[in-house]
């Protein structure tokens, strides 16, 4: 990362607070799909269902807070409103 110029996105040693949204989707993923489906045969069996669950968490869950919409419909919302305050300004 350094030879690319970039920082990585954590706080110093032992502090997870900006990573609790990712251990957060991580302990959603391993109880909904690796918990409840297991046991597994295979390495493409967890592979197939991980993007299952990728696709439906991105393209067909409903966020309450935002209006039952989609996460992929809250982003074209978002970036519709980007666009139209460029214009705007």
């Amino acid at each position: 990362m350094v030879d690319a110029g970039l920082e990585p996105s954590v706080g110093s040693v032992g502090d997870s607070y900006d990573n609790a949204l990712a251990e957060t989707i991580i302990g959603l993923f391993k109880t909904e799909v690796i918990n409840r489906l297991g046991p597994w045969k295979s390495k493409d069996q967890v592979e197939w269902e991980t993007l299952q669950w990728v696709d439906w968490f991105n393209k067909e869950r409903l966020l309450e807070p935002l209006g039952y919409i989609t996460p992929i419909e809250a982003e074209e919302k978002y970036e519709q409103a980007l666009k139209l305050d460029k214009i705007a300004a």
